[in-house]
This record gives C-alpha cells, sequence and structure tokens, in this order.
C-alpha cells in the first residue's frame, strides 16, 4: 500500500524526479519489518541525528567521563523537544565534538548505526548539513530505545514523547489521539523527515507499538520552503495513515478501518 502511494504521487508529478524517499516500519508485537523502501540508502540527516547525539552523551555520562546536571538536562531538552541547534553542537562538545560522537557510536553500537556519518556540527542556517544516516538506522535506533539496550533510553524516550507536532499522529485522520509517539523530526531545504515509536492501543487494553520513518531529500534546495516542507509533511502523514490502517487490521482493532 505504502509502495502504491508513493508510486501514485511520482505519476501525479506529487515527488518530482530529483526527490528520493525511504520509508521503515516495524511491527514490536510479531517481530516483522512490515515496510522497507531504500532503506539502507544514506540521506541527509538534518535534526534527525539529534537523538544519536544524546546516545553517545549517555555514553559517556554511562562511563563516567560526563555527569547529566542542570546544564546538561537544559541542552538535551531544548536539543530533542525544541530542536534547537545551539543546543545540540553544545552537547557535541562535551562529548568531544563530531569526531567523538561518530567515534562512540561506531565502535560501541557497530550493530545499530551502520550507515551513519556524523561529521560535523549542526551548520547556521542549515547550509551544508553533511551528516548523514539511513533510515535503517533509524530504525534499529528507535528498537535498541524502545528495548532500553541505548545508554539514557529512559530519559531519551522522556524526551521524544513530550507533546508537539509531529509528522505521524498529528492532524493523521485515522490515528487516534490515545495513540503514544516517540518522535523526532528533521527539516532543511532539502530533507522532510520524522522518525518514531507509536504505541497503538487495541480494544483489549493492550499496547501494540511500532516504529515508523519517513524520508523525502531533494536534490536541490527546495524554491519554496515552507510550501515544500509542508507538502512532504502531509505524504509522510498520509504515508503514517496508510501504516497506522495496516496495523488496525493485522492486530483486528475491529474498527473498520
Amino acid at each position: 500500500a505504502v509502495k502504491q502511494y508513493i508510486k501514485g504521487l511520482r505519476r501525479q508529478g506529487r515527488l518530482t524526479d530529483d526527490e528520493r524517499t525511504g520509508w521503515s516500519v516495524f511491527d514490536f508485537t510479531t517481530g516483522e519489518k512490515l515496510v522497507t523502501i531504500n532503506e539502507d540508502v544514506q540521506f541527509q540527516a538534518a535534526s534527525l541525528i539529534k537523538p544519536f547525539v544524546a546516545a553517545a552523551f549517555f555514553h559517556r555520562v554511562k562511563q563516567g567521563g560526563l555527569s547529566y546536571g542542570p546544564r546538561s538536562r537544559h541542552h538535551m531538552y531544548r536539543m530533542i523537544h525544541w530542536s534547537d541547534n545551539h543546543s545540540t553542537n553544545w552537547v557535541m562538545r562535551q562529548i568531544g565534538g563530531p569526531a567523538a560522537v561518530q567515534r562512540i557510536l561506531r565502535d560501541n553500537y557497530a550493530s545499530i548505526f551502520q550507515d551513519t556519518k556524523v561529521v560535523e556540527y549542526i551548520p547556521p542556517g542549515g547550509k551544508t548539513y553533511r551528516n548523514k544516516a539511513s533510515v535503517h538506522d533509524y530504525s534499529r535506533f528507535l528498537y535498541a530505545l524502545w528495548k532500553k539496550k541505548i545508554p539514557g533510553a529512559p530519559e531519551i524516550q522522556r524526551l521524544m514523547a513530550l507533546p508537539g507536532r509531529d509528522r505521524i499522529t498529528t492532524g493523521v485522520e485515522d490515528i487516534p489521539d490515545d495513540t503514544g509517539v516517540y518522535n523526532k523530526t528533521g527539516s532543511t531545504a532539502r530533507l522532510c523527515g520524522d522518525m518514531g515509536i507509536l504505541t497503538a492501543k487495541g480494544p483489549d487494553g493492550k499496547i501494540y507499538p511500532y516504529t515508523i520513518i519517513g524520508v523525502i531529500e531533494k536534490g536541490h534546495r527546495a524554491r519554496d520552503y515552507t510550501a515544500w516542507i509542508r507538502s512532504r509533511a502531509n505524504i509522510i502523514r498520509n504515508v503514517s495513515n496508510i501504516v497506522y490502517k495496516g496495523i488496525s487490521r493485522r492486530h483486528d482493532f475491529g474498527n473498520d478501518l
């Protein structure tokens, strides 16, 4: 269903030739990968890299090299919840810079961060964003985060679950308001993305968690950033709606979606 939707957008010209997309959906309940489209392609990471930076920071805390005090809590909150670039760069500096972040992720969590390249601080105005990652890395990270196999997982989960506007539940027609979301968006003039864990509630009262990641990357900077981001965010929302209906049918929510 997701593939057909994306193909339809291309036929209609609503996705252009210089845009590529990546998608992943993993059902925690059954342990099945339900969607995988361009999962191992390296995309511009934008702000989607920020939870990875948090994981590297908490690795250093676990090793005794850093402490999680009031100042770092402030910047961690701003980095994850507000996607503040200044705070992100502050956190990176405490770790030792982009190269140190990359080294921690590569040397200690290589099975998760297989396609991630952290090579620069977040640049002013998002001019370069040379940091890269794959949709598969986001999927592996979210699974490890849910299973608490990442240092600082409870705190990263808490920050990613703070209320805010996202591209996978906000304004998505069929997703109930009581669906939990742990997410991080990413935006530049060339990239629109969101990654998250959704916790759907079944009629039996149980939680059915799953990951959904959607990334749309443009070959050239969008001429009208606001219009481009809005339209591509809505594409991600539509895919999320398709996925929720599939999850609902798979687990027999009985809501005739």
